[in-house]
């Protein structure tokens, strides 16, 4: 989700790795893949991963993190099975499926329209469109919380195209991130498509500082 190639690369290889392990671990059963998550398990498997992208950002250098000696950790909502829905995938089946996305520093790439997820969270039906570029599938979008308890660029879900099996997909906003550029901005960010602003708040993923120190 970066300009820097090495820096996206290695981020999305971590999402994609950690994603992977907790598909194998979890989701062998071929149950409901949404009844067969075992709620302690889950939440202590989140932790962990989030207890390993802080140690990543503390000691590595690809790390956004300038100051890493004062880093104390990134913020999150605390894990919460609500936000972890199953979605129905509708591809996108007209003509232009190339979109140019604009970053946060004024230049632009080209992704695929990949399709719709429709979901329904909160007891609301809601629709985001799945970008494809690279063999990923990013999932970028904006909620009520957005400028208030989380980055008002937005933030992001990844994932690896075979995650979509039979037009479906688990959509897991306790796996929100915020970019880099939220931490830096040299970095330049994707920005959302308009149409990708949810009318509900998602209390779920990670936050921003300044949502834990007013």
């Amino acid at each position: 989700m970066f300009k820097n190639k090495v820096i996206r690369y290695s981020t999305i290889a971590m999402v994609i790795a950690i994603l992977a392990y907790f598909v194998i671990e979890n989701f062998s059963s071929g149950n409901d893949p949404l009844a067969a998550v075992d709620p302690q398990q889950y939440k202590t498997k989140l932790l962990e991963e989030r207890a390993a992208k802080d140690e990543q950002f503390r000691t590595q250098e690809d790390s956004p993190i300038a100051d890493k000696t004062s880093f104390h950790g990134l913020h999150y909502f605390d894990p919460n099975m609500t936000f972890r829905v199953k979605a129905t995938v509708s591809p996108y089946m007209n003509d232009d499926k190339e979109m140019i996305v604009k970053y946060t520093d004024g230049t632009s790439e080209k992704y695929e329209k990949y399709g719709y997820a429709n979901f329904t969270i909160m007891g609301e039906a809601q629709k985001l469109l799945l970008l494809k570029n690279e063999g990923v599938i990013s999932v970028l979008f904006q909620d009520a919380t957005s400028g208030k308890q989380t980055y008002g660029g937005g933030r992001y879900i990844d994932y690896p195209v075979a995650d979509i099996k039979n037009n479906m997909l688990i959509l897991d906003f306790n796996k929100a991130y915020n970019p880099y550029c939220v931490y830096q901005e040299s970095y330049a960010c994707p920005v959302p498509p308009a149409e990708n602003k949810l009318t509900i708040p998602i209390e779920a993923g990670e936050l921003i500082e300044s949502a834990v120190h007013e």
